[in-house]
């Protein structure tokens, strides 16, 4: 399997025309999908993947897994996806350390308690997942917007996860940013704490002001400064990982697109020897 390294895009289905045409631009080091919008394609869909997964290392981060709820884990998904992965020669499967379904398909992320039994109940659900990919599963940190039956902060519970399951972490930036403002912590504490063992990848987006003390996760705008600071943080404090551009909608011309790309990648090049020299 390709190694995964570099500045990278999310793949939109709106960007597959001009990149089957184009090629993919230099600048992209791998590109990101989920699987759920991937795996059930017409025909013509699926010749284009292919063609751009043969250009690219290729990553999945998962929309319905629901890794943390009360329901039974969907096992058959789980083996859908493995068939998906090695198909597409994908190494990394990431997912939301969250839950999406009860009764019935949420259609959002929905925040896990903070408290012991659901580190235990998480770690036990990854470790039958991984199992069946055969790959580690990469757990994101989450953003949310209330803690209900909080028992443990978010930092102790994600560090506890991601030791009693033995996974990975996708370390997303901008979550931890819009969670520092929505309650109110030190976003520069937060990420220095995070184990740099467990990191494999990072993502860096754009998000919505809702209030002076909501924000919005939306993938749906540019990265703002402060973000950017954090992500020049992560690598200084966990290394130089591959790091994602997310952006869902809202898709300016992909020139605009490219320049943050090109920012990632200018800030890793700017870690490496500071981080070699210490």
């Amino acid at each position: 399997m390709a190694e995964v390294q570099g500045a990278g895009l999310g793949l939109r289905r709106e960007m597959v025309e001009g990149l089957v045409r184009d090629g993919i631009p230099e600048a992209i080091g791998f590109m990101e999908v989920a699987p759920e919008n991937w795996m059930r394609i017409n025909p013509r869909l699926k010749r284009q993947f292919r063609q751009l997964t043969e250009q690219r290392p290729f990553v999945c981060h998962g929309l319905s897994l629901s890794i943390g709820a009360p329901a039974p884990l969907d096992t058959d998904f789980v083996k859908q996806v493995k068939t998906f992965l090695d198909e597409h020669d994908i190494a990394l499967y990431s997912e939301h350390l969250s839950y999406c379904s009860g009764n019935a398909h949420l259609y959002d992320l929905m925040p896990i308690p903070f408290t012991e039994a659901a580190v235990h109940h998480v770690a036990q659900r990854v470790r039958v997942v991984q199992e069946i990919l055969e790959r580690p599963l990469v757990l994101e940190n989450v953003s949310y917007y209330a803690a209900p039956g909080a028992e443990l902060d978010e930092l102790t519970f994600l560090k506890a996860v991601l030791e009693e399951a033995d996974c990975q972490l996708l370390l997303d930036v901008n979550n931890i940013y819009v969670n520092s403002v929505n309650h109110g912590y030190d976003a520069s504490a937060f990420l220095r704490a995070l184990p740099s063992e467990r990191v494999r990848y990072l993502h860096v987006a754009g998000h919505y002001n809702e209030a002076e003390d909501l924000i919005v996760d939306t993938h749906g705008a540019a990265v703002i400064d402060p973000v950017w600071q954090l992500l020049a943080q992560a690598y200084e404090d966990h290394g130089v990982h591959p790091t994602l551009l997310e952006r869902d909608f809202n898709l300016p011309p992909m020139s605009e697109l490219l320049e943050e790309v090109a920012t990632i990648a200018g800030y890793q090049r700017a870690a490496e020897p500071r981080r070699a020299s210490a």
